[in-house]
Formats: structure tokens, C-alpha cells, sequence
């Protein structure tokens, strides 16, 4: 029983998370401490070895097997984690160390929890890439950070439709739950990041860090554009345009306005927990919410 309790708390606290009163401006460092201490104290301390999978009937087991995310979901993971750490090794703040620290051990348990995953169900994947240190630390993690932006407010709505329509059993939602809400965090922790290291930067280097943040969009535009034809970054095939075709895929067949619309309400249930002075990510649901205006009603 205690166990449980301890187990029910840490999600509690992974999800639920305010910081001292008072008024934070952001770059301050309050503002640091207010988005380092909000990574730091909600980390749930689960262990991935110890992961009990539910066993799956063959109907659901197919449907989990079939899906084309494994192979592309393990590796993104794979080079998060190389790139959260050679990033946090070039900083020296020690708060913002220990946070960056914090967060990429969570990105190499999100690996470990999917290679846990393929092996309990016998999903074959491809052979995974060599994950090289990056050349430029910050490029790497800022474009970590935004695709991670992107891909969790769909992967946000997709997983909320699985879960509603029953193509993942309850037991395998609930658990894989906890790396969807770390997801979360990260990019919250993301984004405050930004801003703060925007703030700070000497006048004459902000400009540059601008045009650096436009060229990692760009990067991601033109890297998702590959992936939708089929196409990883790295050359290989991949069936990446599920975050546009998933819903029917795991099993509800959702209009396109109906999918933003879900994807926008999961990704505000998700941030609603945390202090309400943390900048929450605003491009994504932005663009969501243009392209929804422009996509037909029918």
C-alpha cells in the first residue's frame, strides 16, 4: 500500500507544481529558479526495468505492433538524450546544470522505457544509428526543443484518441501515461528556458540568437516535409505523416478541425498544473489555431 501511495503522489506532483509567491520577471532569476525548480521537484522516479507491461489479447497486440512509430520513436529519443547532455556540459550555472542534467536522464528513460516496450511485445525495429555527440551543442538542443514542441502537441491528441477509442488497453495508457506528462514538462521547461537565455544574452547577440531560432524552424519545417514523404532525416523510410493520418489509425476517425481541436484542449489540460507565471509553449498551438481557421468546416 505504500508503495501505491508513493507511486500516486509522484504522479500528483508531476503534474501539479507551483513555486513561491511573488511576481517573476521574466530573464530574472527568479524566473530561472521558478522553471529549474518546477523541472527538478516534479520528477517521478519511476524505473523502467521494474515496468510491469499488461499482457495484451491479439487483437490489441496487433494493433500495437502495427503501429509505424517504433523504429523513429526509439532513435528520436536516442539522439534527445545525446544532445539534452553535451548541451548541459557546456553550462555552468549549477541550478541550470542539475535541471538540464535532470532532463536528459529523462529523455535516455524514455528510450529505455520504449526499448522495454518493442522487447515485452515482440516488435521488430531497424538497427539503430550510431548517436554522435553534436558538433554545436546549443543548435542541437534548441532543435530538440522545438521538435519536441511540435511533436507533443500532436503526439498530445493522438494519445487521448487511442485512449478514447480503446486501440490501447487502459492498462498499457495508464502506463505509459508518465512519459506523455514528462513530455510535457520538458517543453515547458523549454520554453522558459528560451526566454530567460534570450533575456540575458548581450544586446548585440540577441539579434544573431534570432536568426538562430528562425533557422532551427526552418530546419523543422524542412525536416518534417522530408519525414511526410516518407523520409527521415537520415535518409530512411519512415510512415512519419501519422501525426496527420494517426486518429484513424488508432481508431476514431477525426476531421482535421476536430483533430487540432483535441490537440489543443489535451495540450491545455496538460500544462493547466503548473505555476501559472511559467511561460507555456504558444507557437504550435498558434499555428493550430490558424490552420484551423483555414481548414473547412466539413
Amino acid at each position: 500500500m505504500s508503495d501505491a501511495i508513493t507511486v500516486q503522489d509522484a504522479d500528483h506532483a508531476m503534474r501539479n507544481w507551483s513555486g513561491e509567491p511573488g511576481r517573476i520577471r521574466i530573464g530574472s532569476d527568479e524566473h530561472k529558479r521558478l522553471f529549474c525548480r518546477m523541472l527538478l521537484e516534479t520528477h517521478n522516479p519511476y524505473k523502467p526495468a521494474v515496468i510491469d507491461w499488461p499482457r495484451l489479447a491479439p487483437e490489441a497486440l496487433q494493433r500495437v505492433t502495427s503501429l509505424p512509430i517504433w523504429d523513429i520513436a526509439v532513435q528520436t529519443e536516442g539522439r534527445a538524450s545525446i544532445r539534452v547532455q553535451a548541451f548541459a556540459e557546456t553550462v555552468r550555472d549549477p541550478l541550470l546544470r542539475q535541471a538540464l542534467d535532470m532532463d536528459g536522464g529523462e529523455e535516455a528513460r524514455h528510450k529505455v522505457v520504449l526499448s522495454k516496450l518493442v522487447e515485452a511485445y515482440g516488435i521488430p525495429l531497424a538497427p539503430e544509428p550510431e548517436y554522435l555527440k553534436p558538433d554545436d551543442a546549443e543548435w542541437a538542443w534548441m532543435v530538440t526543443g522545438y521538435s519536441e514542441c511540435i511533436d507533443s502537441f500532436f503526439a498530445f491528441g493522438l494519445f487521448e484518441v487511442a485512449r478514447r477509442s480503446g486501440y490501447f488497453p487502459p492498462e498499457l495508457v495508464e502506463t505509459f501515461e508518465p512519459v506523455m506528462q514528462e513530455e510535457g514538462r520538458h517543453i515547458l521547461f523549454f520554453v522558459n528556458w528560451a526566454a530567460w537565455y534570450r533575456k540575458n544574452l548581450p544586446w548585440w547577440r540577441r539579434p544573431l540568437f534570432f536568426f538562430k531560432t528562425l533557422a532551427v524552424w526552418a530546419f523543422l519545417v524542412w525536416e518534417r516535409i522530408g519525414i511526410a514523404k516518407g523520409i527521415d532525416a537520415g535518409g530512411q523510410m519512415q510512415d512519419a505523416n501519422f501525426a496527420m493520418t494517426g486518429s484513424a489509425s488508432v481508431g476514431i476517425e477525426l476531421k482535421p478541425r476536430e483533430l487540432i481541436d483535441l490537440c489543443l484542449a489535451e495540450n491545455d489540460r496538460r500544462m493547466a498544473g503548473y505555476d501559472r507565471r511559467l511561460l507555456r509553449p504558444m507557437t504550435v498551438p498558434r499555428l493550430a489555431r490558424l490552420a484551423r481557421r483555414l481548414v473547412p468546416k466539413n
